[in-house]
């Protein structure tokens, strides 16, 4: 199960925290930001401005794959089948409210990683429909809950009382399917 708060969550119980290197910069990049805006245009000074700031992104990029590949390889060479969602990540990111965090994350990423690593570790790769209910069903009794909302973030269900964290019980969902 792919997310904002935990990466990756697999159906062992491994979570892979994201780590949100973007967020953790944005201090940072306004700062480069404001000193570039502030240089005289043409300058030297703003030469070396704008090379700060690119540099900048370019080390959020480079520890943003850098993590998205350490976790890729491990899931791909410890499991024989790996089952993933098919995420709409272009209309994900329309929502204003979470396209900071969805793209701090790398979604597209992490599914590109993971398709050419399956070949190469020889894994097989399914695809989840994107309207598989995972995160509301119930991986022990198979009810839906409909009313569970983005922000539950333990599934309770209503059937038969089943109590576990939301990711974990998707990524269940997911391995049964």
């Amino acid at each position: 199960d792919l997310g904002i708060k935990t990466l990756a969550t697999l159906s062992t119980g491994k979570f892979f925290q994201n780590a949100k290197y973007l967020r953790q910069s944005l201090t940072e990049l306004a700062r480069l930001q404001r000193q570039l805006q502030r240089k005289e245009k043409g300058s030297k000074n703003r030469l070396k401005a704008k090379n700060k700031l690119q540099k900048m992104y370019a080390r959020i990029a480079f520890l943003r794959k850098d993590l998205l590949h350490k976790i890729t390889t491990y899931i791909c060479k410890n499991h024989a089948t790996i089952v993933l969602e098919d995420l709409n990540v272009s209309g994900m990111l329309s929502n204003g409210n979470l396209a900071l965090s969805i793209s701090d994350c790398g979604l597209y990423e992490f599914r590109r990683q993971i398709e050419y690593k399956a070949k190469k570790f020889s894994c097989e790769l399914i695809f989840a429909d994107r309207w598989y209910p995972s995160s509301k069903l119930c991986s022990t009794c198979g009810h839906k809950h409909d009313k569970l909302t983005l922000k539950d973030r333990v599934f309770v269900c209503p059937s038969c009382g089943f109590t576990f964290d939301r990711d974990l019980n998707a990524a269940l969902n997911l391995a049964k399917l």
